[in-house]
């Protein structure tokens, strides 16, 4: 986690995270004062980690207030203004954010940091489409090869109907295209919270089990249910 510890921003940030979910499944939009970081009064006296708990906590609430206004919002407008959100915050490796190859973000993990890598900006737009109501039945985190990059990466599929050509919200490309426009992007596998997908070709999708496979994916969802107790 680098030079802030964990106790303080699990203090500090993580219930007030854990507290905005709540707020925001029983849709109950609340009116609190934000926490604007570029109006902390910086003098000799200010703690950096102080000041970078205010800023955890506006984004915390921004996020909020996304998903609030989201909520009454179509589908296109829900993935515009998810995708927009998160594609604000900075690629940072693993590595450098957790001292670990791999290690799959809660969204308030991700929001805290402002900051992850490709699995972060994927799962963190899942979950926040599935808080503004849309169904996760058109939602599937995509691990893709980025034939540009030569390596691997992870994007957010959408699909308006079973069958339909999906839509990628990614974290390199900020626009929002059909998948026969990311021709860069070769799918391997893809899943959410019902089930995993394998491809066969970039058109065909075999279904394969369930996401309980995936153990990064068990890691982060019984992170994120703690985070909700």
């Amino acid at each position: 986690m680098g030079k802030f510890s964990r106790s303080i921003l699990n203090s500090a940030v993580t219930r007030r995270g854990c507290a905005l979910l709540l707020i925001c499944a029983c849709v109950l939009p609340g009116t609190t004062t934000h926490a604007d970081p570029a109006l902390v009064d910086w003098n000799e006296s200010t703690r950096f980690d102080d000041w970078y708990v205010q800023g955890s906590a506006a984004r915390l609430q921004r996020w909020k207030d996304i998903i609030v206004s989201g909520q009454h919002l179509d589908e296109a407008e829900k993935l515009r203004l998810a995708n927009d959100f998160f594609n604000g915050a900075r690629f940072v490796s693993d590595e450098e954010l957790y001292g670990v190859a791999d290690y799959w973000a809660t969204p308030t993990e991700f929001i805290e940091h402002d900051a992850g890598d490709c699995e972060d900006f994927a799962i963190a737009k899942y979950f926040t489409l599935k808080a503004m109501g849309m169904d996760v039945a058109k939602l599937r985190i995509t691990y893709v090869k980025s034939l540009t990059l030569n390596q691997a990466h992870m994007v957010l599929a959408y699909y308006p109907t079973p069958d339909a050509e999906p839509l990628i919200l990614d974290n390199l490309n900020l626009l929002i295209k059909p998948a026969s426009e990311r021709a860069d992007l070769r799918p391997v596998y893809s899943f959410n919270a019902e089930a995993l997908w394998l491809s066969r070709t970039r058109n065909e999708q075999i279904k394969t089990g369930s996401p309980s496979q995936l153990e990064q994916w068990r890691q982060m969802v019984a992170r994120l249910d703690s985070e909700l107790r």
